[in-house]
């Protein structure tokens, strides 16, 4: 046997049939390439990858796509580029590290990741009604929050994709207003873990309500720009229009939800349908539209963001009422980290605290030093709590077996569930539509590959 033989492999061609390389050069090069083809050869099927590349595949998505001309007539996807392995991690991190770990699957909407798996976790312990009243607003402002920077990613996305720039520079610049607020109130500007069991990590700083206020007064000057550059641009529906359309029976057949499926006119957002945190408290309205298409998910987006600001409003009038209120569960056997605050060098817990813990009571710190290191205990069983995040409905399917770490963590995100609709949506349009189609669906990769 030659040493250049491989011997689990046997030698073969690394190709059938015909070959074609497409290096930018124009489309028409390539179909008249095919049509000087004999005519059993020019049947046969074209399949181009397109992807995975970023921003057009949304990050790590791969597309197989077969082709007749220019014409889609089957599409697929190829996901798990990313292998984050999030869920299986969990496993081995205390209740409260778990946090740090889902904050990073869809990383434009963590707080929602955050929250979705601490409802969970406080059903198990069943202090789903000692939440500090606090701690809730805070919650709710952040995630509207964060619903608006999320949306703005998908419009500016968006807009890039098809050519529309300005779109996408003033989509960005809002956006880090939001980032700004949230590095304010969280020190981070993404992957808070800020959202705890029994929480939140900590109070409000001072001026936050102050820097909330005048991000609403200005969003209100801003988001009509959204609506005179898009709205009725005849270019912009053009390319939106009747491109992507999937009806109310296919969404549910295939379990859409989100803008996607509102974009029907079916009015269906879990934070009316099935309230959490309070929102059955607040004043605001679902937004749905009626042509089920690119176009009609765009303008549920827009409109969203209006509806958010709303809640923000309401939330900081709340937040101010509430002054000095605890942000976390009073049971100290829960709460983590205890007390935490920021000190005079804006790191850390405060000088009162660690003073404490260090110099008065060994008993409070033998406490801090298990909580920390070990954390809680939760009673053995399972819950699903499930929210309306910007792409949907997202939920965690957490499991205890009365152990200080998750026995199992799972998420139902909405980007791998609406991924479905990736081919129901391009197959009959064309290769240039397909960009469209998945960017009105709004998949964030880190939620589908956890």
């Amino acid at each position: 046997m030659s040493t250049t033989d491989d011997l689990y492999a046997g030698s073969s061609d690394t190709t059938e049939g015909k070959v074609f390389t497409v290096t930018g050069q124009d489309w028409d090069s390539i179909v008249d390439g095919l049509g000087a083809m004999d005519d059993e050869s020019a049947d046969e099927r074209i399949v181009v990858n397109m992807g995975p590349q970023h921003p057009s595949t949304h990050g790590v998505l791969r597309l197989i796509l077969e082709l007749e001309g220019e014409t889609v007539t089957e599409a697929r996807c190829g996901i798990g580029y990313l292998h984050t392995g999030i869920e299986k991690n969990m496993e081995y991190r205390s209740w409260v590290q778990g946090v740090t770990f889902c904050t990073r699957m869809d990383y434009l909407s963590p707080f929602y990741n955050e929250m979705t798996y601490v409802l969970g976790v406080e059903r198990l312990l069943d202090i789903e009604d000692q939440i500090p009243e606090k701690a809730q607003v805070m919650r709710v402002l952040l995630m509207e929050l964060n619903r608006i920077s999320s949306h703005l990613v998908c419009i500016a996305t968006g807009g890039m994709e098809i050519g529309a720039l300005t779109v996408m520079t003033i989509g960005f610049r809002e956006r880090e207003l939001v980032l700004d607020l949230f590095e304010l109130i969280t020190g981070l500007r993404m992957n808070h873990a800020f959202i705890r069991p029994g929480g939140v990590a900590q109070d409000l700083p001072p001026g936050a309500l102050d820097e909330i206020r005048s991000f609403v007064a200005l969003m209100k000057k801003r988001l009509p720009e959204y609506a005179d550059l898009c709205n009725a641009n005849p270019i912009f529906k053009a390319r939106l229009e009747g491109v992507g359309v999937l009806d109310l029976e296919g969404c549910l057949a295939l379990g859409l939800t989100g803008p996607v499926l509102r974009s029907t006119g079916y009015p269906w957002d879990l934070r009316k349908t099935q309230p959490y945190s309070g929102y059955e408290t607040y004043d605001f309205d679902v937004q749905t539209w009626d042509t089920a298409d690119s176009y009609g998910r765009f303008r549920v987006r827009l409109a969203e963001m209006w509806e958010s600001l709303k809640i923000i409003e309401q939330a900081a009038d709340r937040l101010a009422r509430l002054d000095g209120a605890p942000v976390m569960v009073a049971d100290k056997k829960i709460a983590w980290p205890s007390q935490l605050a920021i000190g005079s060098d804006g790191m850390g817990n405060s000088l009162d605290h660690i003073r404490h813990i260090m110099g008065e009571s060994m008993e409070a710190l033998i406490h801090h030093f298990k909580l920390v290191t070990e954390g809680f205990r939760v009673p053995a069983g399972q819950a699903y709590v499930p929210i309306e995040s910007p792409r949907g409905e997202l939920g965690a399917h957490v499991v205890s077996d009365g152990g200080t770490r998750p026995f199992r963590a799972h998420f139902r995100d909405p980007s791998f569930t609406n991924l479905q609709a990736t081919s129901v949506m391009s197959e009959g349009g064309m290769v240039a539509d397909v960009i469209v189609a998945i960017a009105s669906i709004d998949p964030v990769m880190g939620g589908v590959d956890r």
